[in-house]
């Protein structure tokens, strides 16, 4: 009979509701996807190399332009500089990055920093190495990290410590105060630092990425993991990376060659030759602040409660306004009843806290948005309290 390493854990909420939606055939809003078409000359990229024979194998690490024109993009948007032999290694999506690297770090009683609400896949694969997740509750509604708290949580087993900025699902972002204070707080310890910039790309009014690797203090001991699917709206090819200092990065590897071995040949061609029109990623901040000013737009009126994504693709809501429900629950009203899915805030929390919030995703055509806002307006007044 099998023992499970997770007990506890069940279908991630995502693929709940996502399934939901189409059973009900609701507009989904749930699981972070567009619904618009990605980049024509990238799909004929990937098509060419195909063409070309290059469908074997790629190196472990990554093909090798690929990972020198990461360091490039790096060294050009941070400042700093990474070796793309022995630093950058390709992964398949940044979800086996997040796992691959937790695997390689932490061991049977290591604690592991968690900020809530928290992206679902950390803590299951903190679990599944032996270590124990410790908890700490982002401020509401703007989310801030308490750092006297954190400072008050680290201890000598305290081994990594997860940051996420621009963080999902709240659609927050690290402030240059809040670097500070991460460098204050680790300052003589040991601890090391995973920080998931799957979204470093989509940024609004005019803030800035503060991302890990601009501060040397940080990065000498710190993994950033980021996303070609998030970047270039095909969260379905399932390309990511990693960058690290060349000690932690062989450790991840050892475990990375084990996992996948490596990761889609001619994407990975397609995706380094792509990267070299720069304006394919710059210009994303632009555009998603046009989705989330057309989305939010069209709800202020109503009688939801909208403070604006700061970053990511998503954007809460909360609906204390409406009905004093649980998340959960309103969140599958919705979608049963109004032809609407959603994510509730509570599913991102360990001991699922009482909210009144949901998360919803903008990269969707304008059409869509339209769509889903007439049903979050139409339910407004159709919902009992």
């Amino acid at each position: 009979m099998i023992r499970s390493k997770l007990p506890n854990v069940e279908t991630t909420i995502f693929s709940v509701m996502s399934n939901m939606a189409n059973e009900y055939n609701a507009i989904n809003l749930s699981q972070g996807f567009p619904d618009f078409e990605i980049s024509r000359k990238l799909i004929n990229l990937v098509g060419d190399y195909m063409k070309k024979g290059y469908n074997q194998y790629a190196p472990m690490p990554g093909i090798m332009s690929l990972r020198e024109i990461i360091a490039e993009k790096t060294q050009d948007l941070y400042g700093a500089t990474y070796n793309p032999e022995t630093e950058i290694t390709i992964t398949a999506g940044a979800t086996q990055a997040l796992y691959t690297t937790i695997s390689a770090i932490i061991k049977e009683n290591n604690e592991v920093i968690v900020f809530e609400p928290a992206y679902d896949s950390y803590v299951p694969a903190i679990k599944m190495n032996g270590g124990r997740a410790i908890h700490l509750k982002l401020k509401a509604p703007d989310y801030r990290i308490n750092w006297d708290q954190v400072n008050k949580s680290i201890n000598p087993n305290t081994k990594l410590m997860i940051i996420n900025s621009p963080h999902n699902p709240t659609g927050t972002i690290l402030s240059a105060y809040d670097i500070e204070k991460l460098k204050k707080v680790i300052t003589g310890t040991n601890i090391t630092i995973l920080s998931d910039e799957v979204y470093e790309h989509i940024l609004f009014d005019k803030n800035q990425h503060h991302s890990i690797c601009k501060y040397p203090e940080l990065a000498k001991r710190s993994i950033i993991v980021s996303s070609f699917g998030k970047t270039f709206h095909a969260t379905g090819w399932k390309v990511g990376y990693c960058i690290a200092p060349e000690k932690i990065t062989k450790e991840i590897r050892k475990i990375h060659q084990f996992m996948v071995y490596s990761v889609n040949t001619p994407f990975q061609y397609a995706i380094a030759e792509f990267l070299k029109d720069k304006d394919e990623y710059l210009r994303l901040n632009d555009f998603y602040q046009e989705k989330r000013d057309y989305f939010n737009n069209l709800l202020k009126n109503s009688k939801y409660k909208i403070i604006p994504s700061k970053g990511t693709y998503f954007q809460t809501i909360n609906y204390s306004n409406i009905t004093n429900k649980l998340d959960t629950e309103f969140a599958i009203e919705l979608t049963k009843n109004h032809g609407i899915a959603s994510i509730p805030m509570s599913v991102f929390y360990h001991n699922r806290v009482k909210s009144n919030t949901l998360r919803f995703c903008f990269a969707k055509s304008n059409e869509t948005l339209e769509k889903a806002a007439e049903k979050l307006i139409t339910a407004e007044k159709n919902i009992t309290p």
